[in-house]
């Protein structure tokens, strides 16, 4: 996403990331992250129960795929940090115009994201 702020921004979008943690820490994995945009806190998941955005059961938060990632990083030497977070929480992506959400996609798994040109296509068919 962040590689691809100046084609949001010609686009006249502004990206907003939400998550459910304290703000501090938040603002902490914004800084890692280097994100550019607003990182707004939701700690009572109310956007994400309103969006419609459940919980997974745990087969598919720690499928074989998730649990050799983290071997691999830990027989690496990476460090692998505990979740801050809930990691059964599940997400998505939004496009919305004047506060009204216009395009909504909802995660299936942890790891079923769209592509950042998705993203960009359901702006760019979206915008006002």
């Amino acid at each position: 996403m962040r590689q691809r702020a100046a084609d949001f921004e010609t686009m006249g979008a502004t990206v907003v990331a939400v998550g459910f943690s304290p703000g501090e820490a938040l603002a902490e994995l914004a800084g890692e992250l280097q994100w550019p945009w607003p990182f707004l806190a939701d700690p009572e998941r109310a956007l994400y129960r309103r969006l419609g955005m459940e919980r997974a059961p745990l087969r598919q938060v720690f499928t074989p795929a998730a649990v050799r990632r983290y071997r691999e990083a830990a027989a690496q030497g990476r460090e692998v940090h505990k979740p801050v977070e809930d990691p059964r929480q599940l997400g998505g992506d939004a496009v919305a115009v004047h506060g009204r959400v216009v395009w909504l996609r909802r995660q299936a798994s942890p790891d079923d994201r769209p592509s950042v040109d998705t993203l960009l296509d359901a702006v760019a068919e979206h915008r006002p």
